[in-house]
C-alpha cells in the first residue's frame, strides 16, 4: 500500500492504519477515544473486554485493564499528571483512575440517568490546568457540567437549541487557556465560553464536529464527519484542513508532535508528524 501523506505547511502527516496490534487472545471491539500520557503511551478506549488497552508508541500492547468495570466508555482525557479520567457513557459516570487502573474518583450515580443534571448520557471530559473538571453531557442532556477538583458540582450550562449557548448534541470537549471549547455536533459548530458558562464566540465550518484536541503550542485540533480534520489557532483561523482517510471520533496528539483518532470500526489512526 502507497504511503498517504496528509496536511499542508509545518503539519504534515504520514497515515499508519491501523495503528496497534493486539495478540491472538485479545480482539478488537469498536473504538471511541485515544489519549497519550507523558512517556508516550497510547490509551484506547474500546467497547469490549478490556475497554482500555494501552500501547507503546511503535504500537505493541503492554497493558490493559478495566473489565467488568466500564459499561461503555466513550471519551477519555489525561492530565500532565497522568491521571486517567474515563466517560462512562451508558453508565452515566465519569470515573477518574490512575495509570494502573485504580478508582480515584466517581462523579454521578451509576446507572442513574438525570435529566438536565449530572448526567444522561455524557460524551466527553476535560481538565483545566487547576484542576476543575468539565463534562460534556450530550446524548440525553444538552450540558456542560463544572466541577471542582475533588468532585463538588460547581454548575451546569446550556438547553436544547441553536441559538447562542445552546446546544444538540455536546460530543467533545476542552480547556484553554480559561476558555471551555465545545464540539456542538448536530449545530455544525464549536462554541466557546468562559469557565463560567459565559458565552464567548463560535467557530463554524464543520461538519458534524466530533472532538476537540488543543497541543501545547496552543493548535487546535477539530475532528468531524466528513471526514476530516481541521487544524485552527485560538483566534479560529484555519491553519490547515486534512481529509482524514479513516473515521475519527476521538483525537489526541503525543509528545512528539503526532496525532491519534479513534474512530469505532475503523479502530485507531497514527498520524506522524513530519
Amino acid at each position: 500500500m502507497n504511503k498517504i501523506i496528509v496536511g499542508t505547511g509545518e503539519y504534515i502527516y504520514q497515515v499508519e492504519h491501523p495503528f496497534g496490534t493486539l495478540p491472538p487472545r485479545l480482539s478488537w471491539g469498536n473504538t471511541s477515544h485515544v489519549a497519550t500520557d507523558t512517556s508516550g503511551k497510547v490509551y484506547v478506549c474500546q467497547r469490549n473486554d478490556p475497554p482500555i488497552l494501552v500501547f507503546g508508541n511503535e504500537g505493541h500492547l503492554v497493558g490493559s485493564w478495566g473489565n467488568d468495570q466500564l459499561m461503555d466508555a466513550h471519551g477519555i482525557f489525561m492530565t500532565p499528571n497522568d491521571e486517567m479520567f474515563v466517560c462512562d457513557r451508558d453508565a452515566h459516570q465519569v470515573v477518574k483512575y490512575d495509570l494502573m487502573g485504580n478508582v480515584l474518583l466517581k462523579l454521578g450515580r451509576r446507572e442513574k440517568p438525570s435529566l438536565h443534571k449530572p448526567f444522561n448520557h455524557p460524551t466527553d471530559i476535560a481538565v483545566s490546568i487547576d484542576g476543575d473538571i468539565f463534562v460534556s453531557d450530550g446524548y440525553a442532556n444538552s450540558s456542560v457540567h463544572h466541577f471542582s477538583s475533588n468532585g463538588v458540582h460547581i454548575k451546569s450550562w446550556g438547553s436544547w437549541g441553536s441559538d447562542p449557548g445552546q446546544f444538540i448534541t455536546p460530543h467533545g470537549i476542552w480547556v484553554a487557556n480559561d476558555h471551555v471549547y465545545v464540539c456542538d455536533r448536530e449545530n455544525n459548530r464549536v462554541q466557546i465560553f468562559d469557565t463560567n458558562g459565559v458565552y464567548i464566540a463560535e467557530w463554524n465550518g464543520f461538519f458534524h464536529p466530533m472532538d476537540i484536541f488543543i497541543d501545547s503550542e496552543n493548535v487546535v485540533f477539530v475532528t468531524d464527519q466528513v471526514p476530516g480534520m481541521t487544524l485552527l489557532d485560538l483566534e479560529g483561523n484555519v491553519i490547515t484542513r486534512i481529509r482524514t482517510p479513516f473515521n475519527a471520533h476521538g483525537v489526541w496528539g503525543d509528545i512528539h508532535g503526532n496525532i491519534y483518532s479513534a474512530g469505532n470500526e475503523e479502530l485507531v489512526t497514527k498520524y506522524i508528524k513530519l
